[in-house]
């Protein structure tokens, strides 16, 4: 089974063929494909490729399923003794994922991608 460990939202996730995953927000959607050119490793099959930082000629293909958001987050502060109490929700915005392709050496998708994913700037 082959492998691969993707960096997105400034998070890594290792992820296989018909993984289902969720990260954050990506525009698109659901049914847009999504191609993910920084890939850190690639594992599995003819052995192991890790990146310096990046795997050259690798990438992933992932279907978007949906734009979601996530469980609400509290958020509460108090001050003892000073009658401060302050509450407030949060609620991440996310996007499912289902990865398609694996690929390497340069190949490209199955299917023409309506969306490339950015590369972090920083």
């Amino acid at each position: 089974m082959v492998q691969a460990v993707i960096r997105t939202g400034g998070k890594q996730y290792r992820v296989a063929a018909n993984d289902v995953i969720k990260v954050e927000r990506l525009a698109g959607d659901a049914g847009d494909q999504v191609v993910f050119g920084e890939v850190l490793a690639v594992t599995g099959g003819d052995g192991a490729a890790v990146g310096a930082p990046l795997v050259s000629g690798a990438s992933v293909a992932a279907r978007v399923i949906a734009q979601d958001r996530a469980d609400k987050v509290m958020i509460f502060k108090k001050r003892r003794r000073h009658n401060y109490r302050r509450t407030k929700g949060h609620r991440q915005h996310l996007t499912v994922l289902r990865i398609e392709e694996i690929l390497t050496g340069g190949a490209k998708p199955s299917q023409p991608a309506k969306i490339e994913a950015k590369a972090e700037t920083k």
